[in-house]
């Protein structure tokens, strides 16, 4: 089965639809009165971090994966809630408490927003282990922070930190993984570098990251 992020842009259009162009201060938007925990996490993060700007594919909120409930209720009458995962899209419908049975296997880490089948898509919400105080990082639950640590806020919108969001690009290394860890690499404290270095030694130890000259 072909992952959603192995598509082009164009084969993902025909097939799912298109993304709407949202950056931060939407999800900002769309995230006023929610009562739990949100972040931004992907390539905005680091973009909010640098301050070097690159095109995105789409807007990366994220939220506790146990506030999954209190999220849906509170995008409830603006969005439909999709899950995504395993290189498959279905309706998590409104009836579907997560408390009454468990509709969203574990492999299943995110849910897409749109307005209606006719509208383009409008968040990757990514569904994140841990709780209010521990951040936990989803490949290896092992490696937690405190969450008042993990986060950073920039014009009031709160983001993941540059080396968690790089530990979590190293895996795929894409193009703009690639892009995002030259930008921000250097710029790290080295307190940020140190852990970075040591995540990946702990569980990516041959990552070609380690050789960069930004991480020695």
């Amino acid at each position: 089965m072909v992952a959603a992020t192995e598509l082009t842009d164009a084969e993902f259009e025909r097939i799912y639809g298109r993304w709407a162009p949202n950056e931060p201060r939407d999800a900002a938007a769309a995230f006023a009165g929610y009562p739990g925990l949100w972040w931004i996490a992907g390539g905005w993060s680091v973009e909010a971090f640098s301050g070097i700007s690159r095109p995105h594919h789409d807007c990366d909120p994220s939220v506790l994966r146990a506030d999954l409930d209190a999220f849906r209720e509170h995008v409830r009458g603006t969005y439909d809630v999709w899950v995504a995962g395993s290189g498959a899209l279905k309706p998590l419908l409104p009836e579907q408490s997560l408390q009454d049975a468990e509709p969203l296997p574990s492999g299943w880490g995110q849910v897409w927003l749109r307005r209606g089948a006719d509208q383009p898509w409008e968040f990757d919400v990514l569904l994140a282990p841990g709780d209010r105080d521990t951040w936990v990082y989803k490949r290896d639950e092992s490696v937690t922070m405190p969450m008042s640590a993990a986060l950073w806020e920039r014009d009031g919108i709160p983001y993941l930190q540059p080396e968690i969001q790089l530990l979590y690009k190293a895996k795929g290394l894409r193009p703009q993984d690639q892009a995002d860890f030259e930008t921000a690499a250097p710029l790290l404290s080295s307190e940020q570098r140190d852990w970075l270095r040591g995540m990946l030694q702990r569980t990516l130890p041959d990552h070609p990251w380690l050789r960069h000259p930004a991480l020695r």
